[in-house]
């Protein structure tokens, strides 16, 4: 039998939505494996793998795989240029890291700051333009490895820095910074975060202020992203679930040089790596050639500027993050209760992200009986929910209100 047109199979997928070559390569494909009929579900997994909001139902407030921190991008009703390099008070040249680095900065208590595309540049960046070709002590309890294989050690040796352990895994001491900075030349101190793991028992680490006290640049990577454990942009104490999380004015306060931190984690912008504190060391990274190679772009810096804003006005409700962890649960329940499918149940969320390890945040939503993980992320939009000892769980602190109708429609596709 004469397989089929190429051009006349592609046409017939049309409806998927898909720009015409895609479809050309799922019906060539198609011909190819001898099954023109698949041409069509060829299609639609072309489609399944284009970036498209989710409706995360999970209850992990930082996923990672779904993009961690609910921010959108910056959009504009119409296309146009920005400021981003232009001070328009003068009309000269102006810099990109005049608008949300300064505002971060401000909002964080720090002197300067920076913003590059990323966490682990923030602290490539730092050890690159303060440490290269010198020794870092680190203890060895603080050496972690997170998501995508990043190690502290792997990013130290590309820096140039030269690695200096010190203490042991569960304990280190002032003495043993003291002991690698007189018989090392240590040049640099780096405190790490341990955000994804917990090491508890016979414990000891030194505090930023005692390292602060040897007189060394301290460099620390709180990681999530805390402005300030206070947490005056909410109503009320801190929340609970936060625990003994790092927070960037009080680890500057405290001493610290410099602290690096992720802007898509508790901060809840978008995916950003800031450079916080001493206006000389932050000014040095940003003279570093890889700051450029390093940069975020326009989207980026018009995303973190709102957040940074909505942080000065102290309004947490406007970002999304915060609004979604300080819903009430009783506000959950409501809202379980009109969806209208499924039975009501309480749930735990998560912080998530490498975020405050160990710790969960009362929550609320629906379950149905079985395993419908893969029809719930063929819905339209898909919904990610977990299934827990035989049941479908969908945790609604993670839902925004105006997905509850698309969550509930899923749901009740489901019978």
């Amino acid at each position: 039998m004469r397989p089929p047109s190429v051009d006349r199979l592609a046409r017939e997928l049309a409806g998927t939505g898909l720009p015409h070559p895609l479809l050309v390569e799922a019906a060539r494909a198609a011909i190819t494996a001898g099954d023109p009929s698949s041409a069509r579900d060829r299609a639609e997994a072309m489609s399944l793998a284009l970036l498209r909001p989710v409706i995360n139902a999970t209850g992990v407030l930082l996923h990672t795989n779904l993009g961690r921190a609910p921010y959108p991008p910056a959009t504009t009703s119409r296309a146009g240029y920005s400021n981003l390099e232009f001070d328009l008070a003068t009309g000269r040249r102006g810099s990109r890291h005049a608008h949300a680095a300064a505002l971060l900065a401000r909002a964080a208590g720090a002197e300067d700051a920076l913003v590059v595309n990323n966490g682990a540049a923030a602290v490539l960046l730092v050890l690159a333009a303060l440490s290269a070709g010198e020794a870092v002590a680190v203890s060895r309890g603080e050496l972690v490895e997170i998501g995508g294989g990043f190690r502290v050690p792997e990013v130290l040796e590309q820096s140039g820095a030269r690695l200096v352990e010190v203490g042991t895994t569960n304990r280190t001491r002032l003495a043993d910074y003291r002991r690698a900075v007189a018989e090392a030349g240590v040049a640099l101190l780096l405190k790490v975060h341990t955000s994804n793991y917990q090491i508890v028992g016979f414990t000891e680490s030194a505090s930023v202020v005692e390292l602060a006290s040897l007189g060394l640049p301290v460099v620390v990577d709180v990681g999530s992203g805390l402005l300030d454990a206070a947490t005056p942009w909410i109503e009320g104490p801190p929340p609970r679930w936060l625990g003994d999380e790092p927070a960037v004015r009080q680890t500057l306060a405290a001493g610290a040089s410099l602290v690096t931190f992720s802007g898509d984690k508790l901060l809840g912008g978008p995916q950003a790596g800031i450079i916080a504190g001493a206006g000389e060391l932050v000014e040095r990274c940003r003279r570093h050639p890889l700051a450029r190679a390093l940069r975020p772009g326009a989207m980026v810096l018009a995303a973190l500027q709102e957040v940074a804003l909505a942080y000065l006005r102290r309004d947490g409700m406007a970002i999304p993050f915060w609004r979604m962890a300080a819903t009430p649960v009783d506000e959950l329940r409501r809202r379980a209760s009109v969806l209208g499918v499924g039975e009501l149940v309480d749930c735990q969320s998560v912080p998530g992200g490498g975020s405050a390890p160990g710790t969960t945040i009362p929550s609320a939503g629906v379950a149905v009986a079985g395993d419908h993980a893969d029809a719930l992320r063929a819905a339209d939009p898909p919904v990610v929910a977990r299934v827990l000892e035989g049941r479908t769980v969908l945790d609604l602190r993670t839902v925004d209100p105006v997905d509850d109708p698309a969550l509930a429609k899923a749901v009740s596709a489901l019978s």
